[in-house]
């Protein structure tokens, strides 16, 4: 599997420059519906909760709720629930937004776009993440981690 780096230019923000988006792109062999579909409704079935989730093995599973304002959650093996980030845009089967702060509180959010394009005879997913200025602390370190994070995330999404 071989996740592609998108590259964009970076703009500044007023006198400093901004912290540069994560930008990844996976193909898959599936429909554009397919792949909208695995990765919202189906998020429960591939995400690696033994290493990307806030219980860190004692999760169960995570759901997306497959509209705008829908949370996205963890649930520990206790029934405790993590949130996420919360659905901002939801175009099947082209786009679905979020904000992200799992583990944080929301005023640390960023904010993640997927979208999904025919490709060939499969789809191209493209995964934006921004908003790293919330951060308070060591937003650059934090940015930096979900680079490689979301490498192991859309892995496991190729190989579903």
């Amino acid at each position: 599997m071989n996740v592609s780096p998108v590259t964009r230019p970076v703009t500044p923000l007023g006198d400093t420059e901004a912290i540069p988006p994560v930008r990844k792109s996976v193909h898959v062999p599936w429909s554009m519906e397919r792949s909208f579909r695995r990765f919202t409704a189906e998020i429960g079935d591939w995400w690696p909760l033994e290493t990307h989730s806030v219980g860190e093995g004692k999760s169960d599973t995570v759901t997306l709720e497959t509209r705008v304002e829908g949370r996205i959650f963890e649930t520990l093996r206790d029934g405790i629930e993590a949130d996420w980030g919360r659905i901002t845009a939801w175009e099947p089967p082209r786009r679905v937004a979020f904000t992200w702060h799992p583990g944080r509180t929301e005023e640390t959010r960023q904010e993640v776009e997927v979208t999904f394009r025919s490709e060939g005879e499969g789809t191209r997913v493209e995964l934006i993440h921004t908003g790293w200025e919330r951060v308070p602390e060591k937003p650059r370190e934090m940015r930096d981690g979900y680079d490689s994070g979301w490498d192991v995330v859309l892995a496991r999404f190729v190989e579903a």
